[in-house]
């Protein structure tokens, strides 16, 4: 079976607005704001690989926690990662599947299903104003020792616009995901739940583990090996699995650092990448390669 294709990653901020701000900044065009009907909102970064960011705020908090208390476990998870981690950050990634319903019996099968499928639909505004309305449905999936993070499939039952031409076209050239960099003290402990969301075989060291989905990389490294590599200071508590880097495609890594230096962001370059810091309306460290 083909290794199915990352579809969005999920990026709690404590702000829409700030991080709307933020994403400019780095290049990115960013969508209209969205609502979901259990309190939260999102404002995503489309790409042409079919891929999406998800800055996701809290719009109702009462909302959310009364959909929490249901049984809501994305919005259960998403407040629980708030109230640790300082609002922001990268809490889940998801990846595209034809069949949510089939997804989630075999995550119960597994042993790793996190609850039950979450259905829900929400309005999608384009940029040229015109309205249209996205249903999805969610198998979720995760690991007790992995509190800060899990893992979904994501259904489109009425899906997103095919056609998003604008919204997937950025001034920092990038084109897609390249490589999700996670974090855990023992990066073997989460391979069956990686390979059983993203349907592809771990490659498996001493300290990493590595997965190629259909659209990128997903690795898993030791905390401490984060810093030669992306700058990344070791987490004071550094236990379970955490989203720590996004890593992007660029068509042209020169015109990416242009933006960059021309909007003030400070950069690194780093093994053929160029590297931004996580900022308010950022929760992690974003790279950028060809």
């Amino acid at each position: 079976m083909n290794a199915r294709l990352i579809d969005h990653l999920v990026l709690p901020v404590a702000d829409l607005a700030v991080a709307r701000s933020r994403l400019a900044e780095l290049g990115f065009t960013v969508a209209p704001e969205a609502f979901h009907p259990f309190g939260t909102a999102n404002a995503c970064v489309f790409f042409s690989d079919g891929a999406y960011l998800e800055p996701l705020a809290i719009a109702n908090r009462r909302q959310a926690a009364a959909a929490a208390k249901r049984g809501n476990i994305f919005t259960a998870r998403d407040l629980a990662f708030r109230k640790v981690r300082n609002r922001q950050g990268f809490s889940a990634l998801a990846v595209a599947t034809g069949d949510a319903a089939a997804d989630h019996a075999r995550f119960r099968l597994r042993g790793i299903s996190a609850g039950d499928i979450l259905e829900f639909s929400r309005g999608v505004k384009m940029p040229d104003g015109s309205e249209t309305e996205a249903s999805f449905r969610l198998a979720i999936a995760g690991d007790e020792r992995a509190p800060d993070f899990f893992l979904f499939s994501a259904q489109r039952i009425n899906p997103l616009p095919a056609d998003r031409g604008e919204l997937e076209r950025h001034s920092n050239t990038v084109t897609g995901l390249s490589e999700i960099v996670l974090s855990a003290a023992s990066p073997g402990d989460f391979v069956p739940l990686l390979e059983e969301v993203l349907l592809a075989k771990a490659g498996v060291e001493p300290a990493a583990v590595e997965l190629v989905a259909s659209n990128a990389r997903v690795r898993v490294m030791q905390d401490h090996d984060l810093e030669s590599e992306f700058a990344l200071a070791p987490l004071p508590n550094a236990e379970g699995l955490r989203g720590r880097a996004v890593i992007f495609k660029t068509a042209d890594l020169a015109v990416t650092e242009i933006i960059l230096a021309a909007n003030d962001v400070a950069f690194v370059r780093r093994e053929g990448r160029v590297l931004v810091q996580a900022a308010p309306g950022q929760g992690v460290l974003f790279g950028f390669e060809e």
